[in-house]
């Protein structure tokens, strides 16, 4: 298939089964709820070494949060729904407790839930005080700036996560402006989150090393100055640079339809010569989402028996 000049390979991203939970802070400003916001989604790239994988979703307007504050939306997966309560733990009450004027929301509607305020609630020393409303419980806590305010619990449900898709490019130039706009356009749907920096990965990975206890090495396949030296390329001659695009979502739909804008945008560009997608055969993911039909409407990923 190609679209305009671009190659799309007739292949498939392999997603995982994951949990997210969504959570909402406000503040005084825009500017801190989003300090706070930067600060509890930081080093949270990738479960292989950093435990979650968190971004922004979005900011939220006065109107879209329970304050009546501005605020910022953020997205956390853990791989099981019993990991979630201590990440987000330690990430609410190191990041969000710490940052002046903030207070700290549930934003999805799950029957899981997490125990959050209701552990931080322990830094009040005996001064925090619960507050009943329509049945769910919050708490504030007194902090030397006046009170931080946190919902008890925090709602955790399936979710997606590593869909991706591979840019190749003529150089490394072409490839950042073919990528940029791909992330770009991935971040407008919503219940999505592109985790890595700038919602781009250089570093991407395969599932085996030739060092002992090393379980992810570099993907030499599409290491263009491998080319010639890996057991295998998939780089084509005029191509010289490879970036990927990570994304997690709270359903496959919205990982799908991230995947078709994120194809489109960087086809528009004239920049990336090819698009793939990594995968590990379908022997690893529960899902594979294929690239021709999502850009063919039929959004229909196939799920793995595993």
């Amino acid at each position: 298939m190609y679209i305009q000049n671009t190659e799309i390979v007739d292949t498939f991203a392999e997603a995982f089964k994951m949990a997210a939970s969504r959570v909402i802070i406000t503040a005084a400003t825009p500017q801190w709820a989003m300090h706070a916001a930067q600060s509890m989604t930081g080093f949270a790239t990738s479960i292989i070494g950093c435990k979650c994988e968190a971004g922004i979703e979005a900011e939220l307007a006065p109107d879209e949060t329970l304050d009546g504050r501005p605020g910022v939306s953020v997205l956390f997966f853990t791989v099981k729904a019993e990991d979630m309560g201590k990440r987000l733990l330690e990430r609410v009450g190191q990041c969000v407790l710490t940052c002046p004027t903030t207070a700290c929301f549930d934003g999805l509607e799950a029957p899981e839930k997490v125990v959050v305020g209701g552990q931080l609630r322990f830094f009040g020393d005996g001064y925090q005080i619960s507050k009943v409303l329509n049945g769910r419980r919050f708490w504030r806590i007194p902090v030397m700036e006046g009170e931080f305010l946190v919902d008890e619990r925090f709602s955790v449900q399936p979710a997606i996560g590593g869909g991706n898709i591979l840019i190749l490019g003529r150089d490394v130039p072409a490839t950042l402006r073919a990528t940029e706009a791909a992330a770009a356009a991935m971040r407008t749907v919503p219940g999505v989150i592109l985790p890595f920096p700038g919602g781009v990965v250089r570093s991407g990975s395969k599932t085996r090393s030739r060092y002992k206890g090393l379980f992810a090495s570099t993907n030499d396949a599409y290491c263009p100055t491998l080319r010639g030296f890996a057991p295998e390329t998939h780089v084509p001659p005029e191509a010289g640079s490879v970036l990927e695009i990570v994304i997690d979502g709270l359903d496959l739909p919205a990982v799908e339809e991230a995947t078709r804008r994120g194809i489109m945008a960087a086809v528009e560009t004239g920049d990336a010569l090819q698009i793939s997608a990594g995968n590990y055969g379908g022997t690893l993911g529960q899902y594979q989402i294929k690239l021709h039909q999502v850009l063919n409407g039929v959004g229909e990923s196939v799920a793995s028996s595993q």
